[in-house]
């Protein structure tokens, strides 16, 4: 993109930027890609048996710790360890969860797209880290 140079960029007042960042939340919030990611974690959250799957493997990862830095974890207790990850991970509300993740990411990088592109700026660069970059 070409270089802005300060007197060519428009400024809003801060009233203008709010009332925008409301409009735009209040936008995502409608859409199915974020509702799906709501849905799904609530239901991700009400899961006793996924969150105590997620919680031993926590638990193991902790206890192991050390020993996975030095790189001196014994095969049983990687295999353990890797046991817990996917008992975790292959449950449907795990599943489900990450792919509503996934979608609603997607959206929020193609609309930090639309936004770069309308302002002439890399808009997810210029903010840091966050989901869109």
């Amino acid at each position: 993109m070409d270089e802005i140079g300060l007197n060519e960029i428009e400024v809003a007042s801060l009233s203008v930027v709010h009332a925008a960042e409301r409009d735009f939340a209040a936008a995502l919030a409608e859409t199915a890609q974020f509702k799906a990611f709501e849905q799904t974690y609530e239901a991700l959250s009400h899961d006793t048996t996924a969150q105590q799957a997620l919680s031993a493997y926590r638990d193991k990862v902790e206890s192991l710790n050390v020993l996975l830095q030095l790189n001196a974890a014994s095969e049983n207790e990687r295999a353990e360890l890797e046991r817990l990850r996917q008992d975790y991970l292959t449950r449907a509300t795990v599943q489900s969860y990450a792919a509503a993740q996934a979608d609603l990411t997607t959206l929020c990088q193609q609309a930090a797209g639309m936004i770069s592109a309308a302002i002439g700026l890399n808009y997810a660069a210029s903010c840091g880290a966050s989901c869109c970059g």
